[in-house]
Order: structure tokens, then sequence, then C-alpha cells
């Protein structure tokens, strides 16, 4: 079984919306797959997603309230076969603390989208609903291009 594990900053906005996004994903094509997300900082280190990503997750009818934030730890690099970082910053932090045997593979979650290639997932903790409406978009689209690549 495939796994896979989003990383941006705090792990309360938009990596828990990727891990909800991928979940319904790999659950409407019957994919199995192990999901998790975390942050490369320890700010919210069991505090639950922000308010406004879990409401934007259940306008698309998928529930992240019980994700809880973690920070991303050396064993991550060895436990999921796929790293994704939701922006070049915490894709820089998580290239500082990958160990040189590492077996997961690293990238920028866009990139996995044709076109949208280096490009961030936009951080919508400081701004209003549409940037979570954006950033859901952007994490949905990716997740369904990861159910294609790894049922490829």
């Amino acid at each position: 079984m495939a796994s896979v594990l989003f990383v941006c900053l705090g792990n309360i906005c938009r990596s828990p919306m990727a891990e909800g996004a991928m979940r319904a994903a790999a659950e409407a094509a019957r994919l199995e797959l192990t999901v998790d997300s975390a942050g490369t900082a320890a700010y919210h280190v069991g505090e639950p997603p922000d308010p406004r990503a879990v409401a934007c997750a259940a306008a698309h009818g998928v529930d992240i309230s019980r994700l809880r934030g973690r920070q991303a730890i050396l064993d991550d690099f060895y436990d999921f076969d796929h790293i994704f970082a939701l922006d070049g910053q915490n894709l820089a932090n998580l290239r500082r603390i990958m160990p040189d045997d590492a077996t997961a593979t690293l990238g920028l979650l866009l990139d996995v989208i044709p076109g949208q290639e280096g490009k961030p997932v936009p951080d919508p903790y400081y701004d209003g609903e549409d940037a979570f409406d954006y950033t859901w978009r952007l994490v949905s689209a990716a997740a369904d291009a990861i159910v294609v690549k790894l049922q490829g």
C-alpha cells in the first residue's frame, strides 16, 4: 500500500486540507492508501485544523475535524513513500532535515499538476473564505493527479 504525507508550516490549514482531499480522492478511486499531514513547525501540535479549513472541507463533503496537528519527524522520511511540501519554504525545510538514506520521494505538491509545476499552494491563514476555497481547489486537483499516478 502506498503512503503519502502532506507538509505545510503549522499543519492547520493547507496540509490537513490536502490530507482530507487525498483521502476522499483515494476512497472514490477505491485506492488503498496511507495518508497523513504534518507541519515543519511545532506551532500547532495537538490542535485541530483551523475552523475555516474544517468548514471548507465539510462544504466539499470531507470531514477533517478530527485531525490534529503534528510536526514532521525524521521517521516520516522512511515511513512514507511520498512527501509533498505545500510551498518552497517548507520544501527547503524538509530538505534540510531529510536523512541521506531516506526512502521517501520529496517534492512540491503542485508539481503533480501539469502547468502548475514549481508553484506553491498559497497559505489561506491570513485571508478570507475565498482563499480557503482556492486552496481546496488546488489540493483537490493535486489529490486527483496523485491518484492517477499511483494507479498508473
